[in-house]
């Protein structure tokens, strides 16, 4: 742990390697400024179990409230999202004014040196978190204008030109709060996978001399949240198969939306079938790392990890089978690149623990039936429809680009700050040619909307924060992953990465939690454990 260790009253044990002269320094220095009795550590533990249980609803309500596209569903996980931030923030209290240091995973970091620390790292993304919420604030604050819907015309205000400024306050007002509320989450879910569960801290409390970071297959939270999205993604499939056969357009067999209202169009809960492969996309391939994970730690007698083949086969299938081409082409990217690189990394790699041929060939067979079966399902259910969509991609993608270039010019007028987040809908009419000219609500290029938006400055935070995520692997302390699991679950954020060049997946709520639920895992793991 990350931490001088202490009893449960908070007091802390004197080093015994320091001169009796140091001791009172370094006592003082660690001394809680409120004392901790049994009924803050209760406290803390309700918190922290609260905030497991709201973690787990919003994984589940999140998809199946339609995608939470609309602003019921937006505001319930904005609310679900602040409840977890002020959860965080009372433990985070706990732990720095009463002293109290719970067992966890961040494990003991003085080894390393230099900038590259889990912790310098953590810090780096608490302030590029901050910098992104502030600049969207005072886009608000400082609007230019407001668009009226009603009137159908811009309301405009005095602003400061070097400081962000918003071309519609109320759509970036919007945008902020919905950044909120995904904060909050990010770091309450990052916060409580390093946490351990009771029987763990049991565990931890026998050797509180030298924890053990290692775990075989990942801590017991950990395995439950991985769980849970394969499990939950698997049902999402099933339902979205079922409802594509019985066809009657009806989003969850309920409601007909008003855009997309064709059966062909939709997928599950999605309206936009493309929605659905980039959630799909996300899924599957952490559910195929997190089998092969718990393979290579399984005891003998253990075989329930092998479910998770058939479901991570079940959702990769279901990009293809909702026709999406964009969808149908990354997972089969994905699955391709993902096998390959499991089959040449248990060929070239020698493994930690010695493997008999026969199991070896048993490992290989199964990743070889999951990619057959994926495709096997999906080509079987959806190609025909694909088919005649996949020939029409150079007429579909011409069309987009000529939307791309309709709208770079508003990235040429607005290069530093912006138009403000969240105002592409609003601010585009301006540049249409005539009234005739297509008036989208997303621009089908998040990158580009995102640079329109956001500008060269929130743009270039947003890539800073990303990369941060992707390089927290390769600093020692943490939860420990092997390359297998790390390197898919790279391959997943990519593929939504490049999905979202020629579609809009970070518009949409529930991907982007999903998004942010993969970065938060990434955020705890490392490639070698203190």
């Amino acid at each position: 742990m990350g931490h001088v260790s202490g009893d449960s009253t908070g007091n802390h044990p004197v080093i015994p390697s320091l001169k009796a002269r140091e001791q009172p320094e370094l006592l003082r220095k660690f001394s809680p400024r409120f004392r901790l009795g049994p009924g803050t550590i209760q406290l803390y533990r309700f918190c922290d179990l609260l905030s497991g249980f709201l973690i787990c609803a919003m994984v589940v309500f999140s998809p199946w409230a339609f995608g939470t596209t609309q602003a019921w569903s937006i505001w319930t996980m904005n609310v679900a999202g602040y409840c977890l931030g002020l959860l965080l923030l009372v433990k985070t209290v706990i732990r720095r004014l009463c002293g109290y240091h719970p067992p966890d995973w961040r494990g003991q970091t003085d080894a390393a040196s230099g900038w590259f620390r889990p912790e310098v790292l953590t810090n780096i993304l608490t302030i590029l978190t901050a910098a992104i919420l502030a600049f969207t604030l005072i886009s608000a604050l400082n609007a230019r204008a407001t668009w009226q819907p009603y009137a159908a015309s811009f309301e405009y205000h005095s602003c400061l030109r070097w400081l962000p400024h918003s071309l519609d306050s109320g759509s970036t007002w919007f945008a902020f709060w919905q950044y909120l509320g995904l904060a909050c989450s990010f770091w309450a879910v990052r916060d409580w996978l390093l946490g351990r569960a009771g029987a763990e801290e049991l565990v931890a409390a026998q050797k509180a001399t030298s924890p053990d970071t290692r775990h075989p297959a990942f801590p017991a939270r950990m395995r439950l949240l991985l769980w849970l999205l394969a499990i939950n993604g698997a049902l999402l499939a099933i339902e979205g198969i079922i409802q594509r056969v019985e066809g009657s357009g009806n989003l969850l067999f309920l409601v007909k939306p008003r855009v997309n209202p064709g059966a062909v169009t939709q997928f599950g809960p999605y309206a936009y079938r493309s929605n659905a492969s980039q959630y799909f996309n996300l899924v599957w391939p952490l559910c195929l790392g997190f089998w092969w994970s718990l393979h290579r730690t399984a005891r003998q007698h253990q075989r329930r990890h092998h479910l998770l083949l058939p479901l991570a086969a079940l959702m990769a299938a279901c990009p293809i089978i909702s026709t999406s081409r964009a969808g149908a082409i990354i997972t089969v990217g994905i699955a391709v690149a993902a096998v390959l690189f499991l089959i040449s990394a248990q060929v070239l790699f020698h493994p930690a623990r010695a493997e008999t041929r026969a199991s070896r060939r048993l490992v290989l067979a199964g990743v070889l039936l999951f990619l057959v079966s994926a495709l096997s399902l999906g080509f079987a259910m959806g190609w025909k429809t694909l088919a005649p969509r996949m020939d029409e991609i150079p007429a579909g993608y011409t069309q987009r680009e000529e939307m791309y270039d309709r709208a770079r010019p508003m990235a040429s007028d607005y290069p530093l700050f912006g138009t403000g987040p969240g105002t592409f809908e609003s601010v585009f009419q301006l540049y249409r040619i005539s009234t005739d000219t297509y008036w989208p609500a997303q621009l089908h290029n998040d990158w580009l909307e995102t640079r329109i938006t956001f500008g060269w400055v929130g743009f270039l935070m947003i890539l800073a924060a990303l990369a941060v995520v992707l390089l927290r692997w390769f600093a020692r302390g943490g939860i420990h992953a092997g390359r297998r699991f790390v390197v898919i679950s790279w391959m997943a954020l990519g593929g939504c990465l490049v999905h979202a060049r020629w579609d809009l997946p970070f518009q949409i709520h529930s991907i982007v939690f999903l998004f942010l639920l993969v970065c938060a895992v990434l955020c705890v793991v490392s490639r070698r454990p203190a």
